[in-house]
């Protein structure tokens, strides 16, 4: 019997006995703050017309024997825990220094005041790299309120912890222990949703960047089918390769070394210091040329994940759910920035060449700078950015266009672009529609270093229908506009939406000879 049975069976057996709980407990009947889990009871708090539960244990701290384990069931608590607070961020690096905890297998879930008893569910995984970000950064109240919808945003362990790899460790999850929290997570809606208002058979799997990435891996993970109906994955191609075993392993090994770990290593991993191994993969360049190569991936031709995400679709091996995909129309001039103009430096008209060549050779340079000249653009640093969202192997166009071709023969794809500016020009350098200029539009987002401001105006009915758009498709698998086809995508912006063809516009059939 396999993870995913387990999960499916108790939480089936589990949701039965909460369900009966939650209707006939009268603490519900009396207080809609006080549910009733599997676990034990929650006190939430209310805000508008949103109740929350924050800092829930969906699995039991991966400590100890369980740092490099697979996900655990938490442990059921006496009397009334109180859930108006965030749990712990999982370890990563903030600022510098170490943030969070390995004790922090946490979720939140925020549901409306009114219980109707099936309100469709989101489960809403987080980007960061792999490495940095939790759920409760991600306040969905404005979907609450507007749509009535549950979500629950969910913490996973990060870096190190959540997707090292290493010939020595022994557990069958070991470089997807991530992948193996979002499956727990996943189980844990199953089973307790339904005594917060949400329907369990209507659950909508949620991944922004370095989370719809974890997203296209679930679509193909067997210990994750049968835990969600629909996906949708924003900001992370399913085109796109996650890295092999083979490679996984032999970074493990380097990490490995770099920690002393030359003996016994799983012993020495386990007792090795949570700072050192939350450190490892920080120092990465912000630009690769293919996603695989960023330091944390989970991690292909193992047991959680047998296969490449694509290779799935492909074969008819992945989830055939409803899919909603897309991202941004400029993806990578956030990181352009970043490397360039915000690091070391502008590209120059001189260097522009060579800043192509290191990324694609000599050979395949020319051709790429004669479809992409310099002059054609603001700058030689957009230019870069431009051909670097087109081709899409790290993120971006392109890489998502195999994977609509690929999953719209088993259930409906949904694509759209978000073409929508930023403002923002810093230092002459125009942002455009960059990575996660769209998250804003959906959730309150706080980054920590300034206060989320509310869409206002224009910016506001255009997140109100991205927000309809997105509920309507948990709500129903159609978010309302056309199925995919021939390249098409919905692209969505201030002065107009409609169906474009993003495989043209983006140059996708240049860039098929350089995948």
């Amino acid at each position: 019997m396999n993870r995913s049975t387990i999960f499916k069976g108790l939480a089936a057996a589990l949701a039965a006995a909460v369900a009966l709980v939650a209707v006939g407990g009268p603490a519900q009947a009396q207080d809609p703050l006080l549910v009733e889990t599997e676990g034990g009871t929650l006190r939430g708090a209310a805000s508008g017309e949103t109740r929350q539960f924050l800092g829930v244990p969906y699995a039991a701290p991966p400590v100890g024997d369980l740092r490099w384990a697979a996900t655990e069931p938490a442990e059921p608590w006496e009397g009334v825990r109180d859930a108006t607070e965030p749990g712990a961020a999982c370890a990563q690096v903030r600022g510098g220094a170490l943030y969070g905890s390995e004790d922090c297998l946490f979720l939140n879930v925020h549901a409306p005041l009114e219980d109707t008893g099936d309100s469709p569910v989101l489960v809403f995984l987080h980007g960061g790299g792999l490495s940095t970000g939790d759920g409760a950064m991600h306040d969905p109240t404005r979907i609450v309120e507007r749509s009535g919808a549950v979500v629950v945003t969910v913490n996973y362990r990060l870096g190190a912890l959540g997707f090292l790899a290493h010939p020595d460790l022994t557990d069958p999850y070991a470089g997807n222990f991530g992948l193996a929290d979002q499956e727990a997570a996943l189980a844990w809606v199953a089973a307790n949703i339904g005594a917060f208002g949400g329907d369990p058979g209507n659950v909508t799997l949620w991944g922004q960047s370095a989370g719809g990435r974890a997203a296209c891996a679930l679509l193909a993970a067997p210990g994750a089918q049968g835990l969600y109906d629909k996906a949708i994955v924003q900001s992370a191609p399913c085109g796109n390769a996650v890295t092999t075993r083979a490679e996984a392993e032999r970074r493990g090994a380097v990490h490995a070394e770099t920690l002393g770990c030359r003996e016994d290593t799983e012993a020495c991993l386990r007792e090795a210091d949570l700072a050192d191994l939350v450190a490892l993969g920080t120092d990465a360049p912000p630009i690769v040329r293919r996603a695989a190569e960023q330091p944390w991936s989970p991690v292909a031709g193992t047991k959680a994940l047998p296969l490449q995400p694509l290779t799935a679709m492909r074969l008819g091996l992945a989830a055939d759910v409803p899919l909603l995909h897309g991202g941004t129309s400029d993806e990578m001039r956030s990181f352009v920035y970043r490397a360039y103009d915000g690091g070391s430096g502008p590209v120059t008209v001189e260097g522009y060449r060579d800043e192509v060549a290191d990324l694609f050779g000599g050979r395949a340079a020319d051709a790429i700078v004669e479809r992409y000249p310099a002059q054609a653009y603001s700058s030689p640093s957009v230019a870069l950015a431009t051909l670097l969202t087109d081709y899409g192997a790290m993120i971006g166009t392109c890489s998502q266009v195999p994977a609509f071709e690929a999953a719209r023969w088993g259930a409906p794809v949904y694509a759209y672009e978000f073409a929508e500016p930023s403002p923002q020009v810093i230092n002459g350098f125009p942002m455009g529609a960059h990575h996660s200029v769209d998250l804003d539009y959906l959730l309150e987002v706080d980054y920590g270093w300034a206060e989320p401001t509310p869409p206002e105006g224009a910016e506001k009915v255009l997140a109100d229908a991205m927000i309809d758009h997105w509920t309507a498709f948990a709500a129903t698998g159609d978010p309302g506009w056309d199925r995919y086809r021939d390249g098409e995508a919905l692209a969505m912006s201030i002065d107009g939406t409609g169906m474009v063809d993003v495989a043209e516009g983006h140059h996708c059939g240049f860039w098929k000879r350089y995948r």
